[in-house]
């Protein structure tokens, strides 16, 4: 704020020399200038009302300011202009468009703007325009750290609304502003005034939301479905009627509101997309995420349907973000990361009875940069062994026993390292939003995004990235190796798919030794397949592969991998149902294995919470018993 009021008085110094000397334009400019950096700066008003004498009225000075593509500050700039020269119905939507392009700074902390007799000054028409204008790009509802820099407004339209009892219009777009604020009881009242004053269309749209956000749902559908039976002509309105049936938990309801509106609009945009939305709600699954996702390539204009797609897939491994680690050393990272005695530079010993995916490593270090992994033994099937022979290796198995996985390529160059800590995300919208995001990593050289996948930068210096770095780094070593393999789809992209490099790096990292990375290229084979529908057969099957090796294995030891694979073959709607209904088993089973087991859970990660020591102590404890397999010998006996 200080740096701010310092460059804002420097603008007003230079503006007041320019008026001094004449040059009404450059002091124009500055003064736009100095409102951009402190909106509410007395001094740079004090000086706008200077410029405005030395121009010969306020209404001559508003020529000093360029109308074409004039900046924040310059609009502001303005609308006082227009207020002190009376001009109400410019002044009032000018400030109204600045509010809401940037609603957290003070633009509406005015003098003019609080003067108790503007309400009887106005006309309720600029009023109303001036909330229509505003309420068009603020959210709704609106967030409590925006309602003080909106709040004089708010103050204001409601006096209007008290001074002109009888106008129709400005009671109801005064209705969906008090909406965002969260008076529901002030919105409901002001919208079925309104409607008494005028039972006109947009006073029963307004009168419906304003009842939704009250809460009383069933009043809000009555109101619409009444307005549609008199008016069909708004697919918009089927839209929210349908919306809101989904919201009562009636979305079968919903769809046939929307088929109703399709019928009216079939290219509505809004309509299409909702109706994906609500027959997913329907039948779950994950086909009519993938409709609605190649709905929104097909018309990348559709913001609705972005909106939608994002909602639905937020929370959704894998569709919104990468599929959290469950290896037993990343929950002993989680606790020592959280015990406020900890410190990144401790030297921190772990011991294992089996070797884990070596990808765990590269998180326990990133927290943990001095720790030090041991393992016992390796269970079997051996997770060392590529599902098939690759010709990718990420990773050397050292050691006495093969038990100390090193990468095996060297460093990334500084400039991949760096680009990928730039582009990296643990979430996204949806997945070929991901996919889409990645293109800037299309010019980077394949070993260099391999390499990155074993040698991870650390996260941004931001808040996030403090947050993954002090809280969750397998998160942020997953998104990185998500991304290289993502930025790997993408080389040479105009390659026919079957014979392609990108092809083949992938189902090299896909099939290779059990770890993170597997996970990793199995979505970036799944963000490719739903960009392009011409892989979707291809991805689908090698994805069952893998899912079926993993689970196989699974009856004998752990294979952490495995719920995330089943996860990825559920995002290939177009699969054969078989396949479809075998992950979804092979999920359960892991979810009901880690239910049935809950204590002997417990004791495991106490045995290796228990081998955590400071390296001066160099005591270590068993792990704790394996968990039993028999039931899941029983469930997978018939997989196949």
């Amino acid at each position: 704020m200080d740096d701010e009021r310092l460059e804002a008085e420097g603008e007003v110094a230079v503006a007041r020399l320019s008026i001094d000397s004449g040059d009404l334009r450059h002091a124009a400019a500055h003064l736009g200038n100095a409102l951009t950096a402190a909106p509410q700066l007395p001094d740079a008003y004090e000086a706008l009302a200077e410029l405005a004498v030395a121009a010969g009225g306020p209404a001559a000075a508003l020529e000093l300011f360029s109308a074409e593509e004039p900046y924040i500050g310059a609009v502001a700039c303005i609308a006082h202009l227009h207020a002190a020269a009376g001009h109400w119905d410019s002044a009032l939507p000018a400030l109204a468009s600045v509010i809401g392009a940037d609603p957290e700074r003070p633009w509406a902390e005015v003098a003019w703007l609080a003067d108790p007799d503007l309400p009887g000054q106005v006309p309720p028409d600029a009023v109303t325009q001036a909330v229509a204008v505003l309420v068009r790009t603020l959210p709704d509802p609106l967030p409590p750290r925006l309602r003080e820099g909106v709040g004089p407004f708010y103050a204001l339209v409601r006096a209007c609304v008290g001074a002109h009892p009888g106008h129709s219009l400005l009671h109801t777009v005064g209705s969906t502003l008090a909406r965002r604020f969260g008076d529901s009881a002030v919105a409901v009242a002001w919208a079925e005034h309104a409607r008494d004053l005028d039972p006109g269309h947009w006073q029963a749209v307004v009168l419906g939301g304003a009842l939704r956000a009250a809460g009383r749902r069933d009043e809000a559908l009555a109101v619409w479905e009444a307005e549609i039976a008199r008016d069909p002509s708004d697919v918009d309105l089927y839209v929210d009627v349908a919306e809101l049936h989904r919201d009562c938990g009636r979305p079968a309801e919903g769809l046939a509101w929307l088929d109703r509106g399709l019928a009216v609009e079939p290219d509505h945009p809004k309509a299409l997309p909702a109706s994906f939305a609500l027959r997913h709600a329907v039948e779950g699954g994950t086909e009519n995420l993938l409709a609605l996702s190649d709905h929104l390539r097909s018309h990348p204009e559709h913001g609705y349907a972005a909106a939608l797609l994002a909602e639905l897939c937020e929370d959704r491994p894998w569709l919104g973000h990468v599929h959290p680690a469950s290896e037993a050393s990343v929950n002993v990272l989680h606790q020592m990361l959280a015990n406020p005695e900890s410190a990144r530079d401790h030297e921190i010993e772990l011991l294992s009875s089996a070797l884990e995916a070596p990808s765990t490593r590269l998180a326990v270090r990133m927290g943990f940069p001095n720790s030090k992994i041991d393992y016992q033994s390796v269970a079997e099937p051996d997770p060392r062994v590529p599902q098939y022979r690759t010709d990718t290796p990420l990773w050397l198995f050292e050691g006495p026993e093969g038990l100390d996985a090193r990468p095996a390529l060297d460093p990334p160059s500084a400039r991949a390292a760096e680009l990928l800590r730039d582009v990296a995300e643990p979430a996204w919208p949806a997945p070929v939003a991901a996919y889409d995001h990645a293109v800037r990593l299309s010019g980077l050289d394949p070993e260099d995004l391999l390499a990155v996948c074993v040698h991870p930068p650390l996260p941004r210096e931001d808040e996030q990235g403090a947050y993954l770095l002090g809280r969750q780094p397998e998160m942020w070593v997953r998104a990185v190796q998500t991304f290289a393999c993502l930025g790997l789809a993408h080389h040479r992209a105009d390659e026919p798919w079957a014979d392609s490099r990108r092809r083949a790096f992938l189902l090299d990292l896909l099939f290779g030794p059990e770890d993170w990375t597997n996970e990793a290229a199995g979505f970036a084979l799944l963000a490719t397949a739903w960009a392009d529908p011409d892989a979707r057969e291809d991805v689908g099957a090698r994805l069952v592969d893998r899912m079926m090796a993993v689970g196989k294995a699974w009856r004998e030891r752990d294979a952490t991998s495995l719920a995330s694979l089943c996860r990825l073959v559920l995002a290939c709607p177009w699969l054969d149902e078989t396949f479809l209904g075998l992950a979804e088993k092979m999920l359960k089973a892991v979810a009901e294995f880690d239910a049935r087991t809950p204590q002997e859970d417990e004791e495991r990660r106490t045995g290796i919470t228990a081998e955590l020591e400071a390296r001066a102590s160099g005591a270590h404890a068993p792990q704790g018993v394996p968990k039993p397999r028999s039931f899941l010998k029983r469930l997978f006996g018939r997989a196949r």
